[in-house]
């Protein structure tokens, strides 16, 4: 069993994100940087809460209050259950020193895992797996690594004979052998926290910044004899770690991947993987068809047998069952079952639509409920009103509800029928099976049944 199946009490896991991320070329601390719809340092939470830990230590630094308030509000939206801990590194001072600054936090438990904030790609399993490995080895300390073609800018793992962990050579000072080595760090690690203590006693600072280096301590660990052991992922891609924004863009296009293909073992149809973008929170029904060029983005749901796209936007939205959206930008708002959008509608948040409901193209909808079996077909503009069921709204049809200062409301009955090119004048309620005539211009309540009229008559001069 791993230890985070010994007893929460006895695991920690530790998160550094205290690093400004210089090469980001931002004012946004590295880790809050999105991919996926979410801060990169959400994914690590999450794993790091799957563990079970007694606790989650996150160390920050730069920004500290936008990293703290970040964390927490992540932690609430997905209901991480572990105790999060603050531990605020003073000066940037190294992996190394970040740990050292933690340590009355870890002191509390046997075992503890570290983690990169700026590592989005690792997966449960892995760390998992890192967690098992270093329980059966009874080692000191266990480290993820990874054989990657091109090793580039990772420190490199050093095995002896006997396939011993003996070191890890950052790649600025490895020699042309050294250099050539396949396996990388990752940099999540597993220790037991006597021996890390220890360890820790022993490095120094390195370089022009005077950093102290966290992987300095494998070399401390075995020269106190103690064992270092290492769990090599098969996936390669997930101990990419972020410095700027290319590789920010490839490990949005890596998770992305990740998510098709989960939607589609799940029952989804993807008809253009290449061309369709699904952040990490959006959930899909089965037997739904996403075409071409469609953005499924924030916290959006979709039921069963939807049609979407091709080159539709959906955002924090919710679709019911058998829903059509096409060409359209949905956002905020709730589509009840076997409702059509578009082409090239715009329904914009806080509108309810449907069942049944029909808005088409060039069409906006906004704070608006539509309801049973309604239809705005064309070019019209509804803001801020009340439509019920089985009313057709004409083409042009705009409900005027500002007026310089306010929003006013319009109500629409049962069965209404409202001619093209009607301007509403809101507030104002049209009556159930009410008519207006095309080209009104309606500053007055219509009553129920009853037939508006609201244009000049025609004059035909020569």
């Amino acid at each position: 069993m791993s230890s985070a199946k010994k007893g929460q009490g006895s695991l920690a896991v530790l998160v550094l994100a205290a690093g400004q991320g210089t090469r980001m070329e931002s004012t946004i601390p590295k880790v809050l940087h999105h991919l996926g719809g979410r801060p990169m340092l959400f994914y690590i939470l999450r794993i790091a809460n799957a563990l079970k830990p007694g606790a989650i230590g996150v160390v920050v630094g730069h920004e500290s209050a936008s990293v703290k308030a970040e964390t927490l509000e992540m932690a609430k939206s997905v209901g991480i259950t572990r105790p999060i801990h603050f531990i605020v590194q003073k000066k940037p001072l190294g992996s190394g020193n970040a740990v050292v600054e933690s340590l009355p936090f870890l002191k509390k438990f046997k075992t503890a895992a570290v983690m990169c904030g700026d590592t989005p790609l690792l997966t449960y399993e892995s760390i998992y797996n890192l967690l098992l490995t270093h329980d059966q080895l009874k080692g000191q300390a266990t480290l993820l690594t990874a054989r990657l073609q091109n090793p580039k800018g990772y420190g490199r793992i050093v095995r002896g004979a006997l396939g011993e962990v003996q070191r890890v050579v950052e790649e600025s000072v490895a020699s042309p052998k050294e250099a050539a080595i396949s396996e990388v760090n990752s940099g999540a690690y597993v220790f037991e926290l006597e021996a890390l203590i220890a360890g820790l006693k022993e490095i120094g600072a390195k370089g022009p910044k005077k950093e102290h280096f966290l992987t300095d301590v494998m070399e401390a660990i075995r020269a106190k004899g103690g064992r270092i052991h290492a769990y090599a992922t098969a996936n390669a891609e997930e101990v990419q770690g972020i410095n700027n924004r290319s590789q920010l863009s490839v490990a949005e296009r890596v998770l992305n991947k990740r998510m098709l293909e989960r939607l589609m073992i799940s029952g989804v149809t993807i008809r253009d993987p290449q061309t369709t973008q699904v952040d990490a929170d959006v959930e899909i029904g089965q037997d739904t068809v996403i075409y071409p060029g469609t953005i499924l983005r924030g916290r959006t749901k979709i039921g069963r047998l939807c049609r979407l796209g091709p080159f539709t936007h959906i955002e924090d939205a919710n679709i019911g069952n058998e829903c059509e959206v096409r060409h359209s930008y949905v956002v905020g708002a709730r589509l009840l079952e076997k409702t059509s959008v578009g082409p090239f509608a715009h329904i914009r948040p806080d509108s309810i639509l449907g069942p049944r409901a029909r808005v088409g193209n060039f069409t906006e909808v906004k704070n608006s409920r539509v309801g049973f079996g309604s239809k705005v077909n064309h070019l019209s503009y509804i803001g801020d009103a009340d439509i019920a069921e089985d009313v057709n709204i004409g083409a042009g049809t705009i409900t005027c509800n500002y007026d310089g200062k306010a929003k006013h409301k319009t109500t629409i009955g049962a069965k209404a029928f409202i001619g093209s090119n009607v301007s509403l004048i809101a507030p104002v309620k049209i009556g159930k099976g009410a008519k207006v005539a095309a080209g009104s211009t309606v500053t007055e309540d219509v009553p129920d049944e009853a037939l508006a009229i609201a244009r000049a008559r025609q004059v035909n001069k020569t």
